[in-house]
């Protein structure tokens, strides 16, 4: 499954550095607190593909659960480069992934779970009319829907024992609301992502032979960004790995936990770590941040870290630019006089190794305003995207639109990750050896014939979903919310669009489409890194917002933290004069101090 020497190779590499070495050969359980730039997804694959290799025999595997598509993707290409494709014996995959397609699916029935024989995934619209009718039900005002789709997200995300105390007289109101909700959806043949984790739970707890059967498959648990998962992911690691059997691999970093709002807990990781059964190994050394950004971002958390640059030589500059007037004046000001001088100190660096980072899409707004004007493209991350890119289908066509461009002759992307990719995407519709060659036939069919960057986006989308994408997706509940932004993007891109003259070129990033400054939220930016960062409204009152708990406090200031950590060579902090964030303040009084 693995290529030995391609992972002996990059072990070679980790030796240098005690603490992805004391993970490398690590034999229980074991947790890896892993700083900004500390090489934490080189450690865990390698690690991964060592284990596969060494000890897990065939035909049992390791199951990797991550946080979200853009992790997973990542994963498999290092895994790839390493000899290790998805498949038989290695998933790869969100909480989300591994609870419907490891457990709810194939054990729904006899675990018990009540679900219909054919049940499907809610889309948006779906999940919207349940709840419309449930709190048209159980509440006298229901008020904003989009309110209470946030608080009744949280409950059922925080509290999972429905039979509980807590439950029932946290709020009773909203105990109600969850419950009617839940029931409406039921009645549609329905579950949403939520439920998904919370079934697999129910299913564990519940059968002890379905615990047997996880470990029959995989005996490796390896989980990626331990603390953004939540409290279902960790009860189950509880029951899996500390009562079933299976070894657990966990790498995370407290520091870095954003997302609180989907119910991410950092003191899960901490209570894990903290355990007498675990091995807790650090990374300290940051191969990212020249060594002024690693120093000022200890002044960004708040809290003090041994972190330091693994070169020593590269010492990386903090720029604070007030700027007077609105978004946009600033912004011009950054397209137009702050981004050419970064290019001109850097003559290797291009748009595509800067980003500019804002705490919402809507500030973003006026970023790409400014760059449409100054003629810069640009790739967004973020709301307002013309697409958003964390769904798998549109990064799947991202990949056939730059196999079409080029990618078919150079290799890059090569054809058989199109149909390996697919194949994951399609799971519940390619059942065999011989599914996969139908399947193999009729991409590259369609492809074949449409290699060419100057086509009309819409036309080859209609050929690839007529002939695809729909005869496949058809059969895969866990697809349906994905089909609806698919069809959301289609018609932008279809003749009466606003998008109409959209080329493939543009959808793959192809010749000088390639070369994008990108602009993304704070939250969006985790996990990647730049040449060189720009921090855009970086304002009191949006970064923390005014009036927030000291909860809410700190994970601001972890997310200020996680995107100045984002740059190598230059941070640039930029705020509207006389309104500058409070954590602005501290690193002006830090470089202060240091002159």
């Amino acid at each position: 499954m693995s290529d030995r020497a391609a992972y002996l190779r990059v072990a070679a590499q980790l030796r240098g550095n005690p603490g992805q070495w004391a993970a490398y050969e690590s034999r229980g359980h074991c947790v890896v607190l892993a700083g900004p730039g500390s090489g934490k997804t080189k450690t865990l694959t390698a690690k991964m593909a060592r284990m596969l290799a060494e000890d897990v025999h065939e035909p049992r595997g390791v199951a990797c659960i991550t946080y979200n598509n853009e992790c997973e993707r990542e994963l498999e290409d290092r895994l790839a480069a390493l000899g290790v494709e998805p498949g038989g014996r290695v998933f790869v995959g969100t909480v989300h992934s591994f609870s419907l397609t490891q457990i709810v699916l194939p054990y729904a029935k006899v675990a018990g779970l009540g679900l219909p024989e054919r049940f499907g995934v809610a889309t948006r619209a779906e999940k919207q009319e349940s709840l419309a009718e449930a709190a048209a039900r159980t509440l006298d005002e229901p008020g904003n829907l989009q309110d209470l789709d946030f608080r009744l997200g949280n409950y059922r995300r925080s509290i999972l024992n429905r039979d509980s105390v807590e439950w029932r007289e946290t709020d009773p109101e909203l105990a109600e609301l969850v419950e009617a909700y839940e029931e409406a959806l039921r009645q549609r043949g329905l579950i949403d992502f939520d439920d998904m984790p919370l079934f697999a739970l129910r299913a564990l707890r519940d059968n002890q032979w379905l615990q047997r059967a996880l470990l029959a498959k995989y005996p490796v648990l390896v989980i990626d960004e331990y603390q953004d998962l939540g409290a279902a992911l960790h009860r189950m690691v509880l029951g899996l790995c500390f009562r079933a059997g299976m070894r657990l691999f966990a790498v995370g970093d407290v520091d870095q936990s954003i997302y609180g709002f989907t119910g991410a807990r950092p003191d899960l990781l901490r209570r894990l770590s903290g355990r007498e059964d675990v091995e807790t190994v650090r990374l300290r050394l940051n191969y990212r941040s020249g060594n002024r950004i690693v120093v000022a971002s200890r002044v960004a958390l708040g809290e003090e870290r041994d972190y330091e640059a693994a070169d020593a030589a590269a010492q990386g500059t903090v720029f604070i630019h007030p700027l007077g007037g609105s978004y946009e004046r600033q912004a011009a000001r950054v397209v137009e006089e702050l981004l050419p001088q970064v290019l001109a100190r850097h003559p290797r660096l291009s748009y595509r190794d800067v980003a500019v980072l804002y705490p919402a899409a809507w500030i973003g707004d006026a970023v790409a305003g400014a760059a449409e004007a100054a003629s810069i493209p640009i790739v967004r991350s973020d709301g307002n995207a013309l697409y958003p890119r964390s769904s798998r289908i549109m990064q799947w066509l991202e990949l056939c639109s730059q196999w079409c461009c080029g990618g078919w002759r150079t290799g890059k992307p090569r054809f058989t990750r199109l149909v390996r990719e697919g194949r994951r995407l399609f799971i519940e519709a390619i059942h065999s050896d011989a599914g996969l060659l139908d399947f193999h036939r009729a991409l590259i069919t369609v492809l074949w014939e449409r290699r060419d960057a100057n086509i009309l986006l819409h036309r080859w989308m209609e050929e690839l979903r007529a002939n695809v994408i729909e005869p496949y997706a058809s059969e895969c509940v866990a697809l349906r919310d994905e089909i609806e932004t698919l069809a959301t993007f289609a018609a932008r891109v279809a003749p009466a669009g606003d998008h109409a003259e959209m080329v493939l070129g543009e959808l793959s990033g192809s010749g000088e489409q390639l070369d994008r400054l990108t602009l993304s939220t704070l939250h969006s930016a985790k996990g990647r890194e730049f040449g060189v960062v720009f921090m855009f409204g970086m304002d009191s009152g949006r970064l923390p917002r005014n009036g927030v708990g000291q909860q809410q406090l700190a994970e601001a200031r972890r997310l200020f933290y996680v995107g100045f950590t984002r740059a190598k060579a230059e941070v640039h902090l930029v705020h509207t004069a006389r309104r500058s964030s409070p954590f602005v303040d501290e690193i002006e009084q830090h470089l202060a101090d240091e002159r």
